[in-house]
């Protein structure tokens, strides 16, 4: 008489329950393994028409980036966004509009409304890129670059 509980799986039956949890695995990695996203690698070249974005940046657009600098010194001592800048900046860096966008500027949008730190402190932001000209319903702002759902820490 066999005993139902202790029926040992085959070896093809291993072999598909091991590729299995490696599939999900690297399905749960990517989802939570951010790309890191240099100012560097923002921008390919400027051309007649301005800013053009690199082939890493178009590639990024909707994926999760992680981003290394320096919060601007914002409107508000809490807000739900930012502006991630790559040198310390004394004033808020928005334009008024994407022709006169700075090449190492990136709006970011919080998930939810934080307290800021201090704009002489190295950061690191994380969230979707989302690339292209687009102006905020609410404040007017015009940005070329943006992390959305986005967070960050002290780096």
């Amino acid at each position: 008489m066999i005993d139902s509980l202790h029926v040992r799986p085959t070896r093809r039956q291993l072999l598909r329950m091991a590729v299995g949890t490696a599939v999900l695995s690297g399905i749960t990695s990517a989802k939570a393994a951010a790309a890191p996203l240099d100012f560097d690698d923002l921008y390919g070249k400027i051309g007649v028409l301005g800013l053009e974005f690199s082939a890493k940046t178009k590639a990024l657009n909707g994926a999760a980036v992680t981003m290394r600098g320096f919060m601007a010194p914002p409107l508000k001592a809490e807000s739900d966004f930012f502006v991630l800048t790559e040198i310390p900046m004394a004033l808020c860096p928005f334009c008024s509009s994407d022709s006169d966008w700075p090449d190492n500027i990136v709006v970011v949008y919080l998930g939810q409304k934080q307290t800021f730190v201090q704009s002489n402190a190295v950061i690191t932001a994380t969230g979707t890129l989302e690339v292209g000209s687009w102006t905020d319903p609410q404040t007017g702002f015009v940005s070329l670059l943006r992390l959305r759902n986005a967070s960050f820490a002290l780096a």
